[in-house]
């Protein structure tokens, strides 16, 4: 080999590791983000779970208030006659 050519196979060389670099930066960065993703994706169950347990409580607190109601009223309508 001639030193021109092996000039360019270390040019080359020197390029690959470069790009290898930059490919380890942003696998980083991609890491960095997917884990910010989870953070946020757990913190979004988090909530849902407390909206959904905060539903069913208002579903049956009304349930509970019109069944009351409704035996109020049955019951006033009896003790009147």
């Amino acid at each position: 080999m001639e030193s021109t050519e092996l000039t360019e196979v270390l040019k080359r060389l020197d390029d690959i590791a470069a790009e290898q670099h930059s490919f380890d930066s942003k696998l980083d960065k991609l890491s960095a983000e997917q884990e910010k993703f989870s953070a946020d994706q757990e913190k979004f169950n988090d909530r849902f779970s407390n909206y959904q347990q905060a539903t069913q409580w208002v579903v049956q607190l009304a349930f509970t208030l019109i069944a009351s109601a409704t035996l109020t009223v049955i019951i006033t309508a009896i003790f009147k006659r």
